[in-house]
């Protein structure tokens, strides 16, 4: 089994998209990942992106998805550790590279920004590669 970790955006992509991962795959994410896709689809109702029946069935469906959420001692040191390593301003993104780092094979993300914060911290991986068998 190959385990991946993703962050809000991609589980919000999952979602929207209705992708499914494939059973040889488990999804791990730190805690803080379904408070942040929630924050992330009222932006987009704000905006005007999405209705609010369409951010809520996408909120459903994002708490049915099976994943293992992590915010252990340790992975929360090691988010501090990296996030000190790169100068970063907070542990946000340090939180998903750390649980990367300890319990996955890699990170995948539709996010550029944090793709490119990764690529030399933690291994990275396809999109496609969560329905992949």
């Amino acid at each position: 089994m190959t385990r991946y970790v993703i962050d809000a955006p991609t589980l919000l992509h999952l979602v929207a998209k209705g992708v499914q991962v494939s059973p040889k795959h488990q999804i791990v994410a730190p805690n803080l990942i379904r408070s942040q896709a929630l924050s992330l689809l009222l932006e987009a109702v704000r905006k005007g992106d999405l209705t609010e029946e369409a951010a809520l069935a996408h909120h459903e469906r994002l708490t049915e998805l099976k994943m293992r959420l992590l915010g252990d001692r340790v992975s929360r040191r090691t988010a501090w550790k990296i996030a000190r390593e790169q100068g970063w301003e907070t542990t946000y993104d340090a939180e998903y590279l750390a649980v990367t780092r300890l319990q996955a094979e890699a990170l995948v993300t539709v996010d550029p920004a944090l793709a490119a914060k990764a690529k030399d911290v933690v291994p990275l991986a396809r999109f496609e590669d969560l329905s992949a068998d």
